[in-house]
């Protein structure tokens, strides 16, 4: 078999326990494209502070969506890239981010299992770029594979927020959900500081810095979160007509202090039912994988705080998963950049 696919995704604890869930804790925010300050203080912020007093009530949160086959994003990832290999007929491998498995583990793997592979496409589960998804997990593989020179060729599939089979896909799995009776729709993003929308502006005189500059057409939009989140957005919903007052976006899972991409998510399941919105459902296009930040902080804290604050129905759209369209977007993703590269020879 001369190519290969590799699945990147962000990861999860190896248990719930809370002395997996620090070990993960400690690798995933000592990671310096997640906090981005100098090391000497992100040790001491995070091993010192954040992971002893987070770990144990992260543990806890884990114990209440870990299932028979393990951390859901872990299971799913796994059932995907089976689904893949058995869609395209290549061999399909999957590692994580975050603890295990590795990416050194599996490309060795990968580099024992197919001795006369040519080329791997790595497709980062991550539909918009951001230095601390997409960004860091490419580099993290691209480290291990050029430490080994490995002599196959690594290839990368770029974002896709906005790829038509990635949208289509996303749009079907809503549509059902459109069936019933419903007041709005919240499309639920994971955050980032502004901090790091600054930083990923090659032009650097952008984003944030013109006026509607998501609108505004410029090259720093192939690495903007804001503008890829905004238009993954705004293209479902037109798909699926939904009419401009009846969807929003928001972003969720904040740390620290710091000014982080607005507005919250926790802020709209507050001040949405005041709006009159008493029938929610709740999308999270940011994850290809439901994982505790969209079963436990969405699905089960974000529905108490809505109902809590006046909503009445509250429901969860499950994340893309192991869905037959995207299994088949992926084969595709995978295809275009293979065809690219025999187009750059």
């Amino acid at each position: 078999m001369k190519t290969a696919i590799l699945l990147v995704n962000l990861g999860s604890p190896d248990s719930p326990s809370t002395k997996d869930v620090r070990r993960y804790l400690n690798e995933f925010l000592m990671d310096e494209r997640v906090i981005d300050i100098p090391k000497f203080w992100r040790t001491l912020l995070v091993k010192g502070i954040i992971a002893p007093l987070r770990a144990p009530k992260s543990a806890a949160k884990y114990v209440r969506i870990w299932t028979e086959d393990g951390a859901p994003l872990i299971a799913i990832t796994e059932k995907l890239s089976k689904l893949l290999e058995e869609f395209t007929g290549i061999p399909t491998y999957y590692c994580m981010r975050y603890a295990n498995p590795s990416p050194k583990e599996v490309l060795e793997a990968i580099d024992k299992e197919l001795p006369e592979l040519m080329d791997l496409v790595m497709v980062p589960l991550y539909p918009h770029y951001a230095m601390s998804s997409y960004e860091t997990a490419v580099e993290h593989v691209k480290k291990a594979y050029n430490k080994a020179r490995y002599t196959f060729r690594l290839h990368t599939v770029p974002p896709f927020y906005k790829h038509p089979s990635y949208l289509n896909a996303l749009a079907e799995s809503i549509r059902p959900f459109l069936q019933s009776d419903y007041d709005h729709i919240l499309f639920s993003y994971h955050g980032v500081p502004v901090r790091h929308v600054l930083k990923s502006d090659i032009t650097g005189s952008h984003c944030c810095k013109v006026a509607d500059c998501c609108l505004v057409t410029s090259a720093a939009h192939a690495f903007c979160y804001l503008h890829q989140v905004k238009v993954t957005t705004d293209k479902v919903a037109q798909i699926l007509s939904i009419a401009q007052d009846k969807y929003s976006f928001s972003f969720q899972s904040r740390l620290g202090s710091d000014k982080w991409l607005q507005p919250y998510t926790a802020d709209a399941f507050k001040s949405l039912p005041k709006a009159g919105v008493k029938k929610l459902l709740v999308a999270s296009p940011a994850f290809v994988a439901d994982c505790l930040e969209t079963i436990e902080e969405l699905e089960d804290e974000g529905k108490e705080i809505f109902l809590k604050n006046g909503g009445e129905e509250f429901t969860f759209i499950p994340c893309l998963n192991t869905n037959r369209l995207w299994v088949e977007t992926l084969a595709l993703l995978v295809d275009e950049t293979l065809a690219s590269v025999l187009t750059e020879k």
